[in-house]
């Protein structure tokens, strides 16, 4: 007996001091897609309010590449202590997976906190002279096969948004990967790429027109941009973002870190600044999100098989 409460008070004094250790370290953010991108617009946001929080430094760190399966795959490999954190849109764990493979199993990640939840929205430059979803077709139709349209990776949210609208429409686009959306920016601003599906921040951001929302229903920044729905496409596509430990990361550090991700989201700094890059906050704490990530991965696994969107 007296072994076993010793035993129990040493594991207790272990995750102590790894919390204790945990506020002291600087902190660093993965962000798994390339710098001036809509993921890493947010993290510049939110970084000081969470280092702010956890009462620490936070530093970082874009490690982009395959639809973010190579800065995912750094925080796996990534110590145990809560001194590295991946922030990510949700597609790059739970979408990626099913439809081109990845190097890492959903039990590799422990989720700590949602942050928003964020339609795709297709968008081109205003020089571009394309205006409607019409125009769009049209020239896919006139190009078949050669019209570019950009996307952050093969297996990407905004790349299965473009594979079923085509199958919807019997057009075919021309799928450019990028690194990211930050990589799409530089190409579009000199005239390489002129469509592109992402989350709305870009449009103000970039003065971009946008075109329509893969939504049930418009966005309030946007009135005037219809919905797939309305245009007769069945299509619903969001994008949301959240913040990933390693597993088994000890349960005190991750409580810890989505303590603080609940102060960060309602700090008046964050809230006002992803409310300028149309960012909509949906905070879920540590155990619904991981729920709600289980859930968001057994559905694509079957929206993959059902409509065979694997991507060579």
């Amino acid at each position: 007996m007296k072994r076993a409460l010793l035993a129990a008070a040493c594991g207790l004094s272990i995750l102590a001091h790894s919390a204790q250790t945990h506020a002291q370290n600087a902190v660093t953010m993965i962000v798994n897609f390339s710098a001036g991108g809509s993921t890493d617009l947010m993290a510049r946001i939110i970084q000081p309010e969470f280092a702010a929080a956890l009462g620490t430094t936070m530093v970082i760190k874009n490690t982009s590449g395959a639809n973010g399966t190579v800065g995912a795959m750094e925080m796996t490999r990534a110590a145990r202590d809560g001194n590295t954190i991946l922030m990510t849109p949700g597609g790059s764990l739970v979408l990626t997976p099913h439809t081109r493979g990845a190097p890492f199993r959903n039990a590799d990640f422990a989720p700590v906190c949602q942050v928003v939840n964020a339609p795709i929205i297709m968008l081109t430059t205003q020089e571009s002279g394309i205006r409607t979803l019409n125009d769009v077709l049209a020239r896919a139709r006139a190009e078949r096969g050669a019209f570019a349209l950009a996307n952050t990776g093969p297996g990407s949210t905004p790349h299965i948004s473009s594979i079923s609208l085509e199958r919807l429409t019997g057009v075919e686009f021309n799928h450019i990967p990028f690194r990211g959306s930050g990589d799409v920016v530089q190409a579009l601003a000199a005239g390489q790429i002129q469509l592109f599906t992402d989350q709305a921040s870009l449009i103000q951001q970039y003065n971009y027109h946008p075109i329509a929302v893969y939504a049930e229903r418009r966005m309030a920044e946007f009135p005037n941009t219809p919905t797939m729905r309305e245009l007769g496409y069945d299509l619903s596509f969001s994008i949301w973002s959240g913040f990933y430990a390693p597993a088994g990361t000890p349960e005190p550090i991750l409580d810890r870190l989505d303590a603080a991700c609940a102060r960060m989201v309602q700090s008046r700094a964050v809230v006002d600044g992803l409310g300028r890059l149309n960012m909509p906050i949906e905070y879920r704490n540590r155990a619904d999100f991981t729920a709600f990530h289980n859930a968001e991965y057994a559905r694509y696994e079957q929206m993959v098989r059902q409509f065979n969107l694997r991507v060579n």
